[in-house]
């Protein structure tokens, strides 16, 4: 079973930086997408940052290009998330995901993980 497990979410000035991580296990899949997302409340889930398993060049929200940048350590199993530059407007609850298979997009998840609080302050 596909388990996911962020971590890192923290409260940060504006201007800083955090790392999030997320321990990725179960994925047996030989093609796979991993993202990350982030939601505030009354408002729907954002796509953050999508990578493909094997190869391509990472997607990223047209806000947040340039100050975040995903990427994955196969030997921890882990999936980063790192956030430079934050904004306030950045403030979220932020998850990583798993889509299952690949047909030449990401863009639809199969798995969730539990969310990690992001607060930037001024």
């Amino acid at each position: 079973q596909v388990q996911l497990a962020e971590s890192g979410g923290d409260s940060v000035q504006a201007g800083g930086a955090l790392r999030l991580s997320c321990a990725v296990s179960g994925v047996t899949y030989s093609q796979y997408c991993l993202g990350w997302f982030r939601q505030v409340p009354g408002k729907e889930r954002e796509g953050v940052a999508t990578i493909y398993n094997l190869g391509g060049t990472p997607a990223y929200a047209d806000s947040v290009k340039g100050r975040f940048t995903i990427s994955r350590d196969n030997a921890k199993r882990t999936l980063y998330l790192q956030m430079t530059k934050l904004r306030v407007e950045d403030s979220a609850m932020y998850y990583c995901a798993v889509q299952r298979g690949y047909a030449g997009q990401c863009s639809a998840y199969t798995h969730w993980g539990q969310g990690t609080q992001v607060t930037v302050s001024s």
